[in-house]
């Protein structure tokens, strides 16, 4: 695995709707650049090698990193590859869908559900909104939320930009009723 870069980002809100937040919500990204594992090859058959050679790496590099970041447990978590214009958005799947990646993320946060994920081909520069659910219970509304992310420089053509988020509670000042009340 080539990585070019990683990044980790956080935020605190403060303040939303006009009203203190408090505690502040907390939200983190950890990002590697890393070159397409099959770049230059054409289409391929069979990915195994691939994953095989990339997807749990990145996994355990990407985990400690993010949840470093939010610095609190993780309540709500999501995934992410965005895959450069040479290649295929199956490229960005193959890596993170599979438990060779996800499990790390899964046993660090005492997940359970299934981590909601973003995938595409584009290029440099590109904003995308990482999905992110509650990490035991996925019809838990309030923790239904994304975050936005960009990176001016990546993906280059030849990579592959694959990232983590996570909170540490449902979005700001959530009002809505349960799930339950509809059924």
């Amino acid at each position: 695995m080539k990585i070019r870069k990683i990044v980790t980002l956080s935020e605190e809100i403060l303040t939303e709707g006009g009203r203190p937040v408090t505690p502040a919500a907390r939200v983190a990204i950890a990002v590697a650049v890393v070159e397409n594992p099959w770049a230059g090859q054409g289409f391929v058959e069979d990915l195994t090698a691939g994953i095989d050679a990339t997807a749990s790496d990145l996994g355990a590099l990407l985990t400690p990193k993010v949840i470093e970041a939010l610095g609190a447990p993780v309540e709500a978590y999501g995934k992410a590859a965005i895959v450069g214009i040479e290649g295929e958005v199956e490229h960005g799947s193959a890596l993170i869908h599979t438990l060779k990646f996800g499990d790390h993320y899964r046993k660090a946060a005492s997940a359970t559900t299934l981590l909601p994920a973003v995938e595409k081909r584009a290029p440099a520069g590109t904003v995308f909104d990482i999905p992110m659910k509650h990490i035991t219970d996925a019809t838990i509304r309030s923790h239904h939320q994304s975050v936005e992310v960009r990176l001016a420089d990546a993906p280059h053509p030849d990579e592959i930009l694959i990232a983590l988020a996570a909170s540490a509670q449902g979005r700001p000042q959530e009002r809505l009723a349960p799930l339950s009340t509809e059924q």
